[in-house]
């Protein structure tokens, strides 16, 4: 099934050109939060990428200038509910269906135009690589408001960057800026405001040069097996490896690389 090439969702925008869909959210009133409904549009979004054989890649980023996503919507009904029912009734995809997802076998790029705050961050670190303008400002704020960053905040950001360091913005809430977060090795890539859309470009450059059965094999070689050692995840037979190894784009990669020209994926 292919999705349309344009569809505006309430608050999101989902735009598909040339294999890569990029999905927008534009609630700059509230600096891109996300209230239920947003939640739900995205989750759907998520859902219908993933059963889109044309889709090679993915941008996620915020509306504006100001904001990539602030995280909830303090403002919206959830706030009323208590820590505890919250926690009872939390996604198992995430915050914005994407910030613990592993169904969704092509590469997500966040491209972080500003604040990414509580869920925000946790969208970020839902994401394969991050590219954020100098300006962006990162954080896991929920203790500075009696929250915790539930959907993978607090678990995703201690394996992904130094203990100290990840331990010194979970127990501060304290904001950090893109440098910083590049210094961590969250980060892939930091860019003046006006050169951030190029710096994309040059990383969805880079993944369409590759097979399109080998990258959805990396990503699900790699979601699908951190709870096992790497000799064990090895030999796991998953759906998109067997795939790849039997692929028309595997025969195309190696009579190209022998004709001396650039592949010509078939993506099957």
């Amino acid at each position: 099934m292919s999705v349309a090439a344009e569809e505006r969702v309430d608050e999101v925008t989902l735009d598909i050109k040339d294999g890569v869909a990029t999905v927008t959210i534009d609630r700059q009133h509230v600096l891109n939060a996300v209230d239920a409904a947003t939640h739900e549009r995205l989750n759907g979004i998520w859902s219908l990428l993933e059963g889109d054989a044309s889709v090679r890649a993915v941008v996620v980023t915020g509306a504006g200038a100001r904001a990539f996503c602030v995280g909830a919507d303090m403002s919206a009904d959830a706030v009323d509910k208590t820590g505890l029912e919250y926690w009872a009734g939390l996604d198992p995809n995430g915050f914005g269906g994407l910030s613990l997802r592993t169904s969704l076998d092509v590469p997500v790029i966040a491209r972080v135009n500003g604040y990414a705050l509580g869920g925000g961050m946790e969208i970020v670190l839902g994401a394969d690589i991050v590219v954020a303008a100098s300006s962006a400002k990162f954080g896991l704020t929920e203790p500075r408001v009696g929250r915790l960053a539930l959907d993978g905040g607090i678990h995703q950001l201690v394996r992904r960057v130094p203990y100290t360091q990840a331990m010194g913005m979970l127990l501060t809430g304290r904001k950090a800026d893109a440098a910083e977060m590049h210094s961590m090795g969250l980060v892939n890539e930091v860019v003046p405001a006006d050169e951030l859309d190029s710096a994309v470009q040059r990383w969805v450059d880079q993944i369409l040069a590759c097979a399109p059965t080998s990258v959805r094999a990396v990503k699900q070689m790699v979601t699908q097996t951190s709870h096992l050692t790497a000799k064990e995840a090895r030999g796991l037979r998953l759906p998109a490896l067997m795939a790849a190894l039997d692929s028309e784009d595997s025969a195309e990669g190696v009579r190209a690389f022998q004709e001396k020209r650039p592949p010509v994926w078939p993506g099957r």
